[in-house]
């Protein structure tokens, strides 16, 4: 296998991008990163597309081979596969791809995530994202997603004594970053009164503890590591990619409080690039709910079982600590456009590696981690990227 490195990154603008359309969007991306990677169309030999329901969204399949047609690219005869699984789509379409690229099969790849999920009303969008949750045995019986994580919010609260004002604590940090990041959904700060306040959604969980529905796109394009330098003079390597599944059904679990999938993940991805949680500098994580990122937290390693909570609040995770979390505002309030979300935070984690991430920059990151989620951990998928040296 080879070793597969970042050449180029592209994003879109998150947020309620009401006068583009999917394509435009899913293209700009695409040759964002192509330019980065000073790289033609003509040097791709495929691309790997997340992408959550774009059938139900915008009545659009066959959503990869469109993107590479309104690319100007039809006629190339490339594969264009789309990839789904809930949230982790975009980060199961990056494994694709650097399997591709380590495997041989190809040299350049193209890996984009893109979504509309402005294009319909809220309640059709909340019934569509119910989908990664069982339909059978929660979905039917009115359970949402944030119903689904507050239930995991109250266990972890009954088992650890987990505040309130340390979950809100989650969203206060996603804001301060998102207030930095010029292409996040949520530019606003917000205070702990201001989230624990907020309109309740499902007990714990208010308004403000849960990502929006966002539109947006965001790409990148791999290559093998021994001649990125040719490309770029900050070669970021793909040091692990795993993902893992479990079951749909939260009552089928082992137990709430953690997601079974992360912890494999994570313990595979840490194994593949011979490095430990301790290694980490920045980690773009999962916090498509205030809960869920405490979970993942613990999940991956960086503290203990139960700890989260108080750690988040005691501000390790902002700069106190070895890990800096989510510099790029997260899914809270840098967006959630499904397909995007895991691209996007591997955008994130190279211009962090790069050196390139202005107010938001991690001195000296030289090791990175993404984590994303399909529904409630059905999927989970970590990456860890190393500048090289």
């Amino acid at each position: 296998m080879r070793d597969v490195a970042v050449l180029g990154i592209g994003q879109t603008r998150f947020g309620e991008l009401w006068d583009r359309s999917f394509r435009e969007i899913g293209i700009e991306a695409g040759f964002q990163a192509l330019l980065d990677a000073k790289l033609s169309s003509g040097d791709l030999g495929a691309l790997y597309l997340g992408c959550m329901a774009s059938g139900s969204l915008i009545d659009q399949e066959q959503i990869a081979p469109l993107i590479l047609d309104y690319a100007g690219l039809g006629a190339h005869h490339l594969p264009a596969i789309r990839a789904e699984g809930g949230d982790a789509s975009g980060a199961i379409a990056l494994h694709e791809g650097w399997l591709a690229v380590a495997s041989g099969a190809h040299d350049f790849v193209v890996v984009g995530g893109a979504e509309k999920l402005t294009d319909v009303a809220d309640t059709e969008a909340n019934r569509i994202l119910s989908g990664t949750a069982d339909h059978e045995w929660e979905a039917v019986f009115g359970a949402t997603l944030p119903a689904l994580w507050a239930l995991v919010a109250q266990r972890h609260a009954h088992d650890f004594g987990t505040k309130r004002e340390e979950l809100a604590a989650v969203a206060v940090r996603a804001h301060e970053m998102g207030s930095k990041n010029p292409l996040a959904h949520y530019r606003n700060r917000l205070t702990i009164e201001q989230v624990v306040g907020a309109t309740p959604v499902a007990e714990p969980l208010g308004m403000l503890d849960c990502a929006p529905l966002s539109d947006g796109a965001a790409a990148i394009v791999l290559g093998p590591m021994e001649r990125a330098r040719k490309f770029t003079d900050t070669p970021i390597r793909i040091a692990a990619s795993q993902v893992a599944g479990d079951t749909m059904a939260l009552h089928h679990r082992r137990e709430l409080v953690t997601v079974d999938s992360t912890v494999v993940a994570a313990k595979r991805a840490f194994a593949q690039a011979n490095r430990s949680p301790a290694d980490v500098a920045v980690a773009e994580v999962h916090d498509a709910f205030t809960i869920s990122a405490l979970v993942a937290l613990e999940d991956l390693g960086f503290v203990a079982k139960g700890a989260s909570g108080r750690a988040f609040a005691a501000g390790e995770f902002s700069g106190a600590g070895k890990v800096v979390v989510n510099t790029s505002g997260g899914l809270k309030a840098q967006g959630r456009p499904f397909g995007a979300v895991g691209v996007a935070q591997v955008v994130e984690l190279v211009r962090q590696l790069r050196g390139e991430a202005g107010d938001r920059q991690v001195a000296g990151a030289s090791l990175g981690l993404a984590h994303d989620l399909g529904g409630t951990g059905a999927t989970s998928v970590v990456h860890l990227l190393e500048r090289a040296n």
